[in-house]
């Protein structure tokens, strides 16, 4: 069974270790079998420089899945995989690891989730479970730059100039999923617009689990460099 995994990179401009994952997060970003998504956390604010791409509400998903799992790791660069494990996000070995490790407790959880484009909006149709889930599910969108290139000027990473890829601008819950087939229309226009030219659906239960994942607006092929 072929299913998209999730990817969700918690960075910060501000922590010296996370330039090795930021590079390391563009392969993972051109894969066709992963949606990745990175999210700058501003809690390094005070070493000097003021995280340009950091929201609080992304430091506040990352507790939240700490929160969820038991373990309590908050950390940059933090690799969140499926919602489920998590990982140093500069380690290919241990963000491998946790990709095969969850999709195996996903397997059979999964609905179908089918995106259509219109000129003004999308259609999303979530499938129905084979299992219904205890809960609803949220529906979240994320909408996204594919890339961000920043000059950071002060604190740890003075200096340096980092990319940041598919970097989450905001993230909107837009629906609840029980369970049965689900269909959504979402206008295009408050989610991608200006420099923002990604857009990913996420189907996650309230255990954290990320049951079903799609681009709505796909990133285009990237050049390897």
């Amino acid at each position: 069974e072929s299913r998209v995994s999730v990817i969700e990179l918690f960075t910060s401009q501000g922590c010296s270790s996370c330039p090795r994952a930021d590079r390391l997060f563009e392969s993972y970003a051109a894969r066709p079998d992963i949606i990745a998504l990175s999210y700058n956390v501003d809690y390094w604010d005070y070493l000097g420089w003021k995280d340009t791409l950091a929201r609080p509400s992304f430091t506040n998903r990352q507790r939240s899945y700490a929160t969820l799992r038991g373990d309590g790791a908050v950390y940059t660069p933090q690799a969140v995989i499926n919602g489920l494990a998590h990982a140093v996000g500069s380690m290919s070995g241990q963000i491998d690891k946790a990709l095969a490790e969850t999709r195996h407790r996903l397997a059979g959880r999964q609905p179908t989730i089918e995106v259509t484009a219109g000129p003004d909006a999308f259609t999303l149709n979530i499938g129905e479970a084979a299992t219904p889930p205890a809960k609803p599910a949220t529906v979240w969108l994320a909408s996204a730059r594919s890339s961000v290139t920043v000059t950071i000027k002060h604190g740890e990473n003075r200096g340096k100039s980092v990319t940041y890829y598919n970097v989450v601008r905001e993230l909107s819950s837009v629906g609840m999923w029980s369970g049965r087939a689900l269909q959504l229309t979402l206008k295009r226009a408050p989610f991608v617009h200006g420099p923002v030219d990604l857009g990913a659906v996420l189907v996650q239960a309230d255990s954290g689990g990320i049951l079903a994942a799609a681009w709505i607006v796909a990133p285009k092929a990237r050049k390897r460099h």
